[in-house]
């Protein structure tokens, strides 16, 4: 019990506090000195706002040097779990996130959204439901007594297919919503916000490693990103929410309605991924790491894409980080379903 405290920091065990409270100074921040959001607005490159690839760059960087890429030379051993993470996360949670979402935005909830709004909140959460989770698996993985390696095999692979799989997945769902997204924008997003951050992360491991030790790297060295990572997430969070300031005072009842349907698709999916561990015969310490990979999202990515696409003052980016509101608390629920169910797993 003492390691699974452990294995979880205050900061992510509060995030929704956090992002709560980042979410009522953006506000106060936009409603009150508005001159600094213009400020920090002016600073674009190829419709990528700089401030914000800078702090979105602090917290995925440290989370990409967690990801040991040599374990890939592992994935024949027992591939069924990977095949459930892959098809999981690939084929069907990008598309039941696009259906649940269009069926709550435009039918039942479209008496209280525009259909112009519910066009741009199904993008956000598009965006959201084509960016498995990366850094924060392993923090699930070690609340439910998760197989270690076997969670780093499957978050290194799934890294590398949102190389190749992001931006097909997001400009077909996207135009079918009827929602323009440029080629080179989408393929900029991912460029910043992954191929960079990555490379750089690999680099970085393999650097300190061979000079100072795997021990060194992962007791000492990993930890002094700690605090980056969170300040960067934190001001990320107030940074968005000074631009949807008056979205949110306008319409306070959609932080709420966006929950709805990303909540919804975050069960569904770990009960997929669950459920066809256990019909596959996998063990436990696979199976729950499989569910939670698939039910929480990369949100960071989805933010900076949602950012670099429609703007930090546009829904789609609201909607992201309200996935971010949701995150844990659900996340932490699931846990606990999964530790109370293990008995279903020989």
């Amino acid at each position: 019990m003492e390691n699974k405290t452990n294995a979880i920091s205050g900061f992510q065990k509060y995030l929704t506090l956090w992002t709560l409270l980042c979410m009522i100074a953006g506000i106060l921040i936009g409603r009150f000195i508005p001159a600094l959001p213009a400020f920090l607005n002016r600073f674009e490159y190829a419709r990528v706002s700089v401030p914000m690839a800078v702090l979105i760059w602090l917290m995925i960087y440290p989370m990409m040097m967690k990801v040991d890429f040599q374990a890939i030379r592992n994935v024949g051993k027992n591939p069924k779990g990977l095949f459930v993470t892959w098809i999981t996360n690939w084929m069907v949670k990008p598309f039941t996130m696009y259906a649940i979402a269009n069926l709550f935005f435009f039918t039942i909830f479209k008496a209280f959204i525009t259909p112009e709004l519910a066009t741009e909140y199904l993008a956000g959460a598009v965006l959201l439901g084509a960016a498995p989770c990366t850094a924060m698996v392993f923090v699930w993985s070690a609340l439910t007594d998760g197989n270690p390696a076997y969670t780093v095999v499957q978050v290194a692979t799934n890294d590398l297919i949102i190389l190749v799989a992001f931006v097909p997945i997001v400009k077909f769902l996207l135009g079918v919503s009827n929602v323009f997204v440029p080629w080179d924008t989408l393929i900029l997003s991912v460029a910043l916000f992954v191929v960079v951050p990555l490379t750089g992360g690999m680099l970085t491991r393999s650097v300190v490693i061979k000079n100072r030790g795997q021990a060194y790297f992962e007791n000492v060295f990993l930890h002094k990103f700690d605090n980056i990572t969170t300040i960067g997430l934190l001001l990320t969070l107030i940074m968005i929410f000074s631009f949807q300031g008056g979205v949110i005072l306008e319409n306070p009842l959609h932080i709420i309605l966006i929950a709805i349907p990303l909540i919804l698709q975050t069960f569904l999916i770990f009960a997929v991924a669950y459920t066809a561990c256990r019909i596959l015969k996998l063990p436990y310490n696979i199976a729950a790491p499989a569910g939670m990979i698939g039910a929480s999202n990369f949100f960071e990515l989805a933010v900076a894409v949602a950012v670099a696409l429609f703007g930090t003052t546009s829904p789609a980016a609201l909607a992201t980080t309200v996935g971010v509101l949701t995150e844990v608390p659900v996340m932490l629920l699931l846990v606990g379903i999964a530790n109370r169910t293990r008995d279903w797993f020989q």
